[in-house]
């Protein structure tokens, strides 16, 4: 590519953060929990029920950072915290029924606005933005070195 195309890319993908970082805090913010705690939320509801360690591996965090995330969770009783009864450093989490609610509503607002999104994509151009964002994500997992993060978020499901 040449450079003022890079350039160019590097704009749009700046700006498309910092309006997706805007909603997403927004968005968040409307269901009453921090960003981190509704990227939590969702991939806890997801899966339904996550090891502490898969999750910060899904996160992208260290365990440490991701458990004061966790324990203030547990304190609003957004989470269960078990602890495997034969290795208590085995942690498993999952969805109290406030959480799985506020996890539903997330789903709900952002599903509803992405849906708003594609809408003004025309239709036989949609699934090429599904794959090139695909693509674009692997590119940048890839370069970034982390491509066993990849396989443990299945971006393509």
């Amino acid at each position: 590519m040449k450079p003022e195309d890079i350039r160019l890319f590097r704009d749009t993908v700046r700006h498309l953060q910092r309006f997706l970082g805007w909603q997403a805090k927004h968005d968040a913010d409307c269901c009453g929990v921090t960003i981190a705690q509704c990227h939590t939320l969702l991939e806890i509801g997801k899966k339904k029920e996550l090891s502490l360690v898969d999750l910060s591996g899904m996160l992208g965090l260290d365990s440490s950072t991701l458990s004061r995330t966790i324990d203030t969770m547990v304190a609003t009783k957004l989470v269960n915290r078990t602890a495997n009864p034969e290795d208590r450093r085995y942690v498993t989490l999952s969805l109290t029924d406030k959480g799985q609610a506020i996890c539903d509503r997330i789903n709900q607002t952002f599903d509803q606005y992405y849906k708003t999104v594609f809408a003004r994509i025309p239709a036989d151009k949609q699934q090429q933005v599904m794959e090139s964002f695909s693509l674009l994500t692997r590119a940048v997992i890839d370069s970034e070195g982390v491509s066993c993060w990849m396989e443990v978020t299945n971006i393509d499901q």
